[in-house]
């Protein structure tokens, strides 16, 4: 054996933030306040600001490996969290301010948060949850001006002497924290390690994956609290390029103005946000001043041809992507190779819609009973993943082995094909999930919550195809022979323990739920017969 004689540098956040501190210290950072104004600073000024916290984090007790948890909407404190928190050996723990606040309060349990950071404006969002929850300190950042008697995220940044000596970080180290869901069970935590972070910004910023340099103004529409905001920030402070972060602000008009202001290049966002755009870009009157060619990363569920030809007549180009929390989360996308890019219109389209080429070092398969299956566009099979960073456990659930094949795969649930020229092709999904505007929404509990009403004998929820949020639930229920109850009460009756958007649009009653010879719900049979749904509200 003979070693190679290159130096040993750990991959590490920190040399993001000092390539961003030194070499583009002058590039902007813009963030939208909740009354719309902007606020805009630097690299530079960013970068002096995390290190200040990641000192505040080390003489506030935080040390290496510990949670330290954020509250918050998509800006510049948010970004610095992102680097400082690392910074400092501890944990970005993002929690997804979406989520019921007792889903909310285990995961900062199961997590063992100790600090929480959180935008005043989130505070009510807070109250409902504080008394289940043992956070040490809760540090306020003043984003929407609103008084709170709590740690003021400015005044624990000046505490931040510069005579506080910061870990030497370890590329293996924990950096990133983020919890997933299933259609059962409790949620799954993922941790992004510092070296994986590293190189799934690299990976994300190559011309044939992500396509992100320094001449890019880049705004994530997802948000930072979920799956990292897909890796952008990481990727575009790398770069260089130029970020502009929504705040609260996602309503298509409010994009629109963020992006025609700012001379945006690339966003990215779930199908729900585009098609918002899509309507408001079409509608007679106002003509949007958007950057030729702006580059739409479309992520979370299935892209849709027709928004794909819809954005190409706008000048505008969607580009799909796929992935999950577990693999960090961008694995492939929608990069069209020159002899796809040769073929007529409608083919182009057809591609830019699939999950994509897989980004490097991610490999790829699809197994089925038979084993891996031909790259031939019609067999299917689960689609399964690994590489540097695509998880290989839960944080502290034993429970969730049966993710992981034997040889180290992880199983997505998805069930796909490859076509000969190496395109993710996603058909279903093996489990009954229902994604709805980028968010999974459990069947499985929401029939548990049905079949607990006392007129129902039983209910399977299916994913029905929606105009505006791609799929939407479709609550199929039968009734008990001696009651009566009518779809608003049971609507009623599911809103004491889901939010309004997880509640399925419409109930039919049936007279029986079809099973499988082993008695389990035949889901198939509903969604081909309901596949043509006339939703009552749109």
């Amino acid at each position: 054996m003979l070693n190679a004689t290159m130096m040993k540098t750990p991959l590490t956040l920190d040399l993001l933030l000092e390539r961003a501190g030194t070499v583009f210290k002058d590039v902007e950072i813009v963030s939208r306040r909740p009354d719309h104004s902007l606020h805009t600073y630097s690299n530079g000024e960013m970068y002096a600001r995390a290190k200040r916290l990641a000192r505040a984090l080390v003489a506030a007790g935080i040390t290496p490996g510990d949670r330290v948890a954020t509250l918050m909407w998509n800006h510049y404190a948010h970004l610095e969290c992102y680097f400082g928190i690392p910074a400092a050996g501890a944990v970005l723990h993002t929690l997804n301010l979406r989520l019921q606040a007792a889903d909310i309060s285990y995961i900062a349990q199961h997590a063992e948060d100790r600090f929480l950071i959180v935008d005043d404006v989130l505070l009510p969002l807070l109250e409902q949850f504080r008394d289940q929850v043992n956070f040490e300190r809760v540090i306020v950042f003043n984003f929407g001006g609103q008084g709170h008697a709590d740690e003021d995220y400015e005044d624990f940044l000046e505490t931040g002497r510069p005579e506080i000596e910061l870990p030497e970080i370890q590329e293996d180290w924990a950096c990133g924290m983020c919890y997933t869901s299933g259609t059962t069970g409790r949620p799954k935590g993922v941790l992004y390690g510092q070296k994986s972070s590293v190189l799934h910004a690299m990976g994300f910023c190559l011309p044939d994956a992500g396509n992100i340099s320094v001449k890019d103004v880049c705004v994530p529409v997802v948000p930072m609290f979920h799956a990292m905001a897909w890796g952008m920030p990481y990727a575009a402070t790398m770069v260089g390029a130029r970020q502009v972060l929504p705040g609260p602000h996602l309503d298509p008009v409010s994009l629109l103005d963020l992006y025609e202001r700012t001379g945006t290049t690339v966003t990215a966002g779930v199908p729900t946000i585009w098609m918002g755009i899509l309507q408001e870009l079409e509608k007679a009157g106002r003509r949007w001043n958007l950057s030729s060619g702006m580059r739409m990363i479309v992520g979370g569920s299935a892209t849709p041809v027709s928004m794909v030809k819809a954005f190409a007549a706008h000048d505008l180009q969607v580009i799909a992507a796929w992935g999950m929390t577990e693999t960090s989360p961008i694995a492939s996308l929608a990069q069209l190779r020159p002899e796809i890019a040769a073929r007529d219109a409608d083919a182009q389209h057809w591609y830019r819609a699939q999950a994509g080429l897989p980004v490097p070092l991610v490999d790829v398969r699809v197994v089925n009973d038979d084993g891996v299956v031909a790259w031939d566009g019609e067999s299917t099979g689960e689609l399964q993943v690994r590489g540097p960073w695509i998880t290989a456990s839960y944080y502290q659930r034993p429970d969730a082995a049966d993710s992981f094949t034997a040889d180290g795969w992880f199983r997505t649930g998805d069930v796909a094909s490859m076509t000969p020229e190496g395109y993710i092709h996603i058909a279903d999904r093996t489990k009954d999930l229902i994604k709805s505007g980028g968010e999974w929404i459990s069947s499985v509990e929401l029939e548990n919550e049905i079949m607990a009403h006392p007129a129902v004998a039983e209910a399977a929820v299916i994913a029905v195809a929606h105009p505006k949020w791609m799929e939407r639930p479709l609550a199929c229920v039968v009734k008990k022979p001696e009651f009566e109850v009518t779809p608003d009460e049971l609507r009623e009756h599911l809103l004491q323990n889901f939010e309004k958007w997880c509640l399925p649009n419409d109930f039919v009653f049936i007279d029986e739920v079809p099973r499988t010879s082993t008695g389990k719900f035949q889901k198939l049979v509903l969604r081909e017969r309901f596949a043509n749904w006339q939703w009552s509200e749109a």
